[in-house]
């Protein structure tokens, strides 16, 4: 069994891993979690999520940009893969689920991309329909789930045009859902227009307004 300051240490390198976008070394070490019998929700929460937490603070600092929060989600997914499958089934806790899509008329996902993998890191159930997603599908997969809220993405004028449609199939058949959109076209004022419960400008944000809209004050909150 492993002491408590090589859990601490162990965590450690993991968050340095995924802050330093270092994948090799962040499965490396998800190994060693593995392999010294560290409790692998511990790793997750205390070594990946932690890492992503000050990876978000840096992107809203203006230290990191998209590039570099690629690399980082890299390290996390590398890390996630290897210790996903020791979880035990009690140990698998989900803040929220939600639906995440890029709409139909718009092939732009590396903001949806990134969005996905902030809500994955903050404990979020994800289920991402990708890019180009046929306005239906929005709502064919939350009724499919159950999903507490719908995100949206847009990142042109024409296709953004596709979003109010999407949100009126959802209040029709599904009204209590939260609807969350992004993209460079929205801001605040339109998001209101359109009918959406929330905004978000980037991916930490996402993550934030994401809790707000589902009342959890227990969130990460990147």
């Amino acid at each position: 069994m492993a002491s408590e300051e090589r859990i601490e240490s162990v965590l450690g390198r993991i968050q340095d891993a995924v802050v330093q976008y270092d994948e090799e070394s962040c499965r490396q070490w998800c190994r060693t979690v593995v392999e010294e019998g560290i409790d692998p929700c511990m790793a997750i929460v205390g070594g990946l999520n932690a890492g992503m937490r000050i990876v978000g603070e840096f992107y809203q600092k203006n230290r990191y940009f998209v590039p570099e929060l690629l690399l980082c989600s890299d390290a996390l997914y590398a890390g996630l893969e290897i210790l996903k499958p020791h979880l035990r089934p009690d140990q698998v806790k989900v803040k929220g689920k939600i639906v995440i899509g890029t709409v139909e008329g718009d092939i732009h996902d590396i903001g949806k991309n990134l969005v996905k993998t902030m809500f994955e890191a903050a404990g979020w159930d994800v289920c991402d329909l990708g890019k180009d997603v046929k306005l239906e599908r929005f709502l064919e997969e939350q009724q499919r789930t159950g999903a507490d809220v719908v995100a949206l993405s847009a990142l042109m004028t024409t296709s953004m045009m596709a979003v109010p449609k999407v949100i009126g199939l959802l209040r029709n058949k599904a009204p209590r859902v939260k609807v969350l959109v992004g993209g460079a076209p929205f801001n605040e004022s339109i998001a209101q227009q359109y009918g959406a419960d929330g905004y978000a400008s980037d991916a930490v944000a996402a993550v934030q307004e994401g809790a707000k809209l589902i009342g959890d004050k227990r969130s990460l909150g990147f």
